[in-house]
């Protein structure tokens, strides 16, 4: 399906999806929201696909929303805003993105090689590995245009960098440098400008190359989950039963075989058919 706001692609066993606004830096709309939560419900149903990486065309990652509207940028009560954030009843129209993003099985990487500031930070906390160049900033801005974090980042957050450093940034809404993002746990790498995109598909292709599609998908879905429970109960309620289910498929079968016999492994389990249920999902599925 064609997009227009996003440069959608396949190498291999990776799914590119390039925010492509660059004439604006990327600048968030309903319709890149729209789009992003299409592409990755594409890449969770479709096997072929092992990994995506989110980046970017020019050289901002993404600027925040598009405020092209002038100070009503974001009055959705009298239409201005409607492209960035839906309608006046007080819900994001767009926000399904965040949910398709946790939702889809694939793991999921993001190459910054340019800053981010407002959502176009906030859009990419539910991926699971971050890589930035070294001259890539990051700004939590929304007090200093009269906003709360949205895109439930006030959750996701404190999450990734904990509480003290969240309230550092979008209580002063200044902007972040990549060695203190990197410090903070916001990022995993730091690399050369320019590189982000390398270092990212190395880290895809590795993941692609040497883990089960099935063992991802359930591990990033504990991972997420149990992590933010108060104590193990969660998890020791499902690992255990869990990886006596898997001992008796065929993705651990090859996987020990491959390691004996020094190979790479062929996974032959596929995410669209051989899931185990996963009820403590939120979304159960």
């Amino acid at each position: 399906m064609d997009y227009q706001t996003l440069l959608v692609e396949r190498e291999g066993p990776i799914l590119w999806i390039r925010l492509n606004r660059p004439a604006v830096l990327n600048a968030y709309t309903s319709e890149l929201g729209a789009e992003l939560a299409r592409a990755f419900a594409e890449a969770d149903a479709d096997d072929a696909v092992r990994v995506v990486v989110l980046g970017h065309t020019g050289r901002v990652f993404c600027a925040g929303a598009d405020v092209s509207a002038g100070a009503g940028a974001f009055d959705t009560e009298n239409g201005e805003g409607a492209k960035n954030f839906g309608g006046g009843d007080g819900a994001r129209g767009d926000s399904n993105f965040i949910q398709a993003m946790m939702n889809c099985r694939k793991p999921s990487l993001v190459a910054f090689n340019g800053s981010a500031a407002g959502v176009g930070l906030t859009l990419t906390l539910p991926c699971d590995i971050r890589v930035a160049a070294e001259n890539a900033k990051f700004g939590c801005v929304f007090t200093r245009r009269g906003l709360v974090p949205e895109a439930g980042s006030a959750w996701f957050l404190p999450q990734l960098v904990g509480l003290s450093t969240a309230l550092k940034w979008c209580l002063t809404g200044a902007l972040v440098p990549a060695d203190e993002a990197l410090d903070a746990g916001l990022v995993s790498e730091v690399v050369p400008a320019g590189e982000a995109e390398t270092r990212a598909r190395e880290l895809a292709l590795e993941i692609a190359a040497n883990c089960s599609p099935v063992a991802l998908a359930l591990t990033r879905r504990m991972l997420w989950r149990f992590s933010t429970q108060s104590g193990p109960e969660g998890a020791l309620s499902v690992d255990a039963a869990l990886n006596i289910a898997l001992g008796a498929k065929a993705d651990v079968h090859e996987g020990v075989a491959a390691f004996l016999e020094k190979r790479a492994p062929d996974f032959p389990l596929r995410v669209s058919a051989d899931m185990p249920d996963t009820p403590w999902w939120p979304q159960g599925s």
